[in-house]
C-alpha cells in the first residue's frame, strides 16, 4: 500500500482530528484519495460487523487466518443471523483494521 494512502486512511479514522473531506476535496479527487476512501469505508463496515459480532456474544466468531501470500482472511460468523461474512485483506489493511476501537480485542480473543 502506498504510504500516502495509508496516512490518509489513518487520518480518516482519527477521532481527535479527522480529515475533512469537504475542506480537503482536492486530496480525495486524486486516485490515492479515492483509494483511501474506499479502504476506509470497507474497514469501517468490517468494524461495525465485528461490533455486532461482539454484541451477539457466544454465538459469534471472528477468525483471522494468514495465508502465505501476504493476505489475511477475516471471517465473521453471526449464528443468530445464520450468516457469514468473509473478506480478504492485505497485511497493511489488516493492521489498519486492528487499530480501530474494539477490533483488536476481539481478534486477540480468538
Amino acid at each position: 500500500m502506498d504510504p500516502f494512502v495509508r496516512k490518509l486512511v489513518l487520518r480518516l479514522f482519527d477521532e481527535g482530528a479527522p480529515l475533512s473531506r469537504n475542506r480537503h476535496f482536492h486530496t480525495f479527487e486524486s486516485p490515492e484519495g479515492k483509494q483511501a476512501m474506499r479502504i476506509s469505508r470497507r474497514l469501517k463496515a468490517l468494524q461495525l460487523d465485528i461490533a455486532k459480532c461482539r454484541e451477539a456474544g457466544g454465538d459469534s466468531r471472528v477468525q483471522a487466518t494468514r495465508d502465505g501470500e501476504g493476505t489475511v482472511k477475516v471471517e465473521i460468523r453471526l449464528q443468530h443471523l445464520r450468516s457469514t461474512r468473509m473478506t480478504v485483506l492485505d497485511e497493511v489493511e489488516f493492521e489498519l483494521l486492528r487499530q480501530l476501537p474494539g477490533v483488536r480485542e476481539l481478534l486477540d480473543q480468538r
